[in-house]
């Protein structure tokens, strides 16, 4: 019989985590996590508190997922590929969206991302107020754009395609505006969700009036 791992604050993130992936946070209970490791949840509280606690770490350990690579040379570059590395992050725990703003705990990884991100902002020319607030108009996009992205079944450009299509054959003339993106999307000017992604993140690195120029 194979000898099981030492149960640790780790072991029980990681079980946790993978049961969020499955069935979001509400699949996650003391007795869920232990059963998924083969232990007794009793077992549990010797490494974690109480499950509120493996929620924070569950929210804290996407954060660490997140790279925030640095480069002197190009404020705008690190910035960007701190808002993909975001994306893809979120997008796998796509449950974490509710809750990112939500706990009244912020845990380390989260703080080390925000930090990372604030000293691009304050390398580059930004006062310290006005870093924060490029931060929230960055994650406030990200998110809501990785959750437009969960909810719409519009992922791909043939089904773009499709509901253009639907729109111009049941749409009433009183809608023109809606008719001539519909007809634009059926033309194959509908955006991948990448390039939809890469297009608003332009925008906002764009607008950003405290930047020293590239």
């Amino acid at each position: 019989m194979p000898v099981r791992p030492p149960l640790s604050p780790e072991r029980i993130i990681a079980a946790a985590v993978s049961l969020a992936d499955q069935g979001g946070v509400s699949g996650v209970s003391m007795r869920k996590v232990a059963d998924s490791l083969g232990v007794e949840a009793m077992a549990l509280y010797h490494h974690v508190p109480n499950k509120e606690a493996i929620v924070d770490a569950i929210v804290d350990s996407v954060f660490a997922e997140i790279e925030v690579a640095r480069s002197d040379a190009d404020w705008r570059s690190d910035l960007e590929r701190a808002g993909w590395s975001t994306r893809a992050a979120v997008a796998r725990h796509s449950w974490v969206l509710g809750l990112i703003e939500s706990r009244d705990h912020v845990g380390p990884h989260r703080l080390r991302r925000h930090d990372a991100v604030l000293g691009i902002l304050l390398d580059a020319g930004c006062a310290p107020i006005e870093s924060v607030l490029a931060v929230s108009a960055l994650d406030s996009y990200v998110y809501g754009f990785v959750l437009q992205e969960k909810q719409q079944a519009l992922a791909e450009p043939a089904d773009v395609e499709r509901a253009a299509g639907l729109l111009l054959d049941g749409t009433a003339d009183d809608l023109p505006h809606l008719r001539r993106v519909a007809a634009a999307a059926l033309g194959g000017s509908a955006p991948s969700p990448d390039e939809a992604f890469a297009h608003g993140l332009r925008v906002i690195l764009d607008g950003l009036p405290c930047v020293r120029p590239r």
